[in-house]
């Protein structure tokens, strides 16, 4: 009987037949419908290539193929934007694809967090997520799986988008507000940890102005995190003075950019009015 089974598809052919299911879910015409039922069946043979089956174990050759058509396509992105559109079990399943293809690793390498390094947009519109409500939870899952990644962490911290957290923990709808909770505490874990403070300190004064405009983006939430640990409040209460000094000096060729310099002086004005915690704490 094994001669008349159909051979599985190749990841190139499953990734396609993705794409083009995705590509007519967004039409939203007459097809919906098919589009529909095409977008979970590719969702689940792709889970199977990921996760294998009570049978067979998943082939590292295989995987290796779907990732590289998924970075091709840009498939993590496009399965993102059309979260919303793909009915509730695909949206599980979305988010286990997800999970999976960010885990891989060669080596030390982690191929999908240097490609989403690449594509910044990706966490920007899982942070988006968090806007609506019937992919709240689906992207917060990805989300809190990317911020295990330091990397990925610091273009977080990094953009303008993560400030809407303190509006996403605060919203009527309480399975979002404690899910978005639940992300920003991952992201907390990095502002807590003293060497990453060190190290934007260290950026702070890279010769790149970029990079030193990049650093003073992250290294302005470890000072206006409220409840900074011990070792946080050490370093910058040790460096309190050499700090305010630097920052009045920093970039101060960017006069006409005042968001940069409102959070310039809030930053000062945060440095200088720091205090010990009380020896008991």
């Amino acid at each position: 009987m094994s001669l008349f089974r159909k051979s599985p598809k190749s990841p190139q052919e499953v990734s396609k037949a993705l794409k083009d299911a995705l590509t007519a879910l967004e039409r939203s015409d007459k097809k919906a419908e098919k589009a529909q039922e095409d977008t979970s069946k590719s969702l689940t043979q792709i889970k199977t290539m990921l996760y294998g089956t009570t049978d067979s174990e998943p082939q590292d050759i295989v995987l290796a193929q779907l990732a590289h058509e998924f970075y091709n396509t840009n498939m993590l992105l496009l399965l993102i934007h059309n979260l919303h559109r793909i009915d509730f079990e695909g949206k599980k399943d979305v988010a286990q694809i997800f999970n999976n293809i960010l885990r891989r690793q060669i080596g030390i390498r982690s191929p999908t967090v240097e490609y989403i390094c690449t594509k910044p947009e990706i966490l920007f519109t899982l942070m988006k997520g968090y806007e609506h409500q019937d992919i709240a939870l689906h992207c917060g899952t990805m989300l809190r799986e990317c911020a295990r990644y330091e990397a990925l962490t610091r273009i977080i911290l990094n953009s303008d988008d993560f400030y809407n957290f303190f509006k996403y923990v605060e919203v009527s709808t309480f399975d979002i507000a404690s899910d978005a909770f639940s992300t920003f505490k991952v992201m907390k874990r990095y502002i807590s940890n003293p060497d990453n403070l060190k190290l934007m300190m260290i950026m702070l004064r890279e010769k790149s102005r970029n990079i030193q405009f990049e650093a003073f983006h992250v290294f302005k939430v470890f000072v206006a995190n409220p409840d900074k640990p011990r070792p946080i409040l050490e370093i910058l209460l040790r460096n309190q003075d050499k700090l305010v000094e630097f920052l009045t000096r920093f970039h101060t060729d960017r006069s006409e950019d005042e968001q940069f310099n409102d959070e310039k002086a809030y930053l000062i004005k945060q440095i200088k009015e720091l205090k010990p915690l009380p020896s008991d704490q």
